[in-house]
């Protein structure tokens, strides 16, 4: 090898970590956070299974859709997870039985919801979603996510974009007194968005987590902020799920306890991803 040589393989092991470094890992625009992970959706068919798990079946809120990984898939740089109207046989029927999950012959409708539980889990941070949510009656879409440790809602659980029956939802989750539920959360009606017009382009959601609080954004305006304290586990524990790692979650349900009537809506239906972005500041 000349010197010529040896000089320029020597600049390109030198500059190389550094633009790759640029490349992978880029700041955000304010607080000193730095990229920490990222799925940009940018291959064709399925999502990166490093990154992703699934749900199956029937999941919660005795929703109407069958939940199976068919119908997630990557094209065109975003994640696409499609509503079908589909007959789907139950495996786990039994006529007799009361739990919603098992008395229901089949399922008369299919979706995605995926998880990174097991595969990847955060501890505060900066949450950032560009995506697209379709409004139809019955669509409900939501980024989220759940502690890793405990049961429901003792996990703790965040709801940084949810969306029903007109309304676009920021919320949060504890075990409150009396072992229930203890929600804290903000809508604001999608007419006063802008309603179609609205949904039909993509948005971008924000958590901002840390120690101190949870704070829920969608284009910018605070939805809600709540100090991280206030969401400690009322059963006596002293836990607070809130200060522990949390997986998430894109789904898209559909009917159920608040999803509303699809019966009259056209389908296929789409919830649109163009990227999810995890920031942290040094130390968290």
């Amino acid at each position: 090898m000349t010197l010529k040589q040896q000089l320029f393989t020597t600049l390109i092991a030198l500059i190389a970590p550094i633009y790759l470094s640029a490349q992978t890992v880029k700041p955000d625009t304010a607080g000193g956070y730095r990229l920490v992970w990222a799925d940009e959706f940018d291959r064709n068919g399925m999502p990166d299974s490093t990154n992703w798990g699934y749900e199956r079946g029937f999941e919660r809120n005795e929703e109407l859709q069958w939940y199976q990984p068919d119908n997630a898939w990557c094209e065109n740089g975003r994640l696409i997870i499609e509503a079908r109207r589909e007959t789907k046989a139950n495996p786990r029927y039994e006529a007799n039985n009361t739990e919603w999950r098992k008395n229901r012959k089949e399922a008369n409708y299919t979706s995605s919801s995926l998880r990174t539980r097991g595969k990847r889990s955060w501890q505060y941070g900066r949450f950032v979603m560009r995506g697209k949510i379709d409004i139809s009656n019955g669509m409900w879409p939501a980024w989220w996510t759940l502690g890793v440790k405990g049961h429901w809602p003792a996990t703790g659980e965040i709801d940084i974009m949810e969306y029903y029956r007109k309304k676009v939802l920021a919320n949060m989750v504890c075990l409150g007194p009396e072992y229930k539920d203890e929600w804290y959360s903000r809508t604001r009606n999608i007419d006063s968005l802008g309603g179609e017009r609205w949904a039909s382009q993509f948005h971008i959601w924000r958590m901002d987590w840390s120690e101190k609080a949870v704070a829920l954004y969608v284009d910018d305006m605070l939805m809600i902020s709540v100090e991280t304290d206030k969401l400690v586990n009322k059963d006596g524990t002293g836990i607070n799920p809130f200060k522990q790692p949390h997986y998430m979650l894109l789904n898209l349900a559909i009917g159920g306890q608040q999803g509303g009537d699809p019966s009259k809506t056209k389908f296929p239906k789409r919830f649109e991803i163009d990227y999810v972005r995890v920031y942290q500041k040094k130390g968290e």
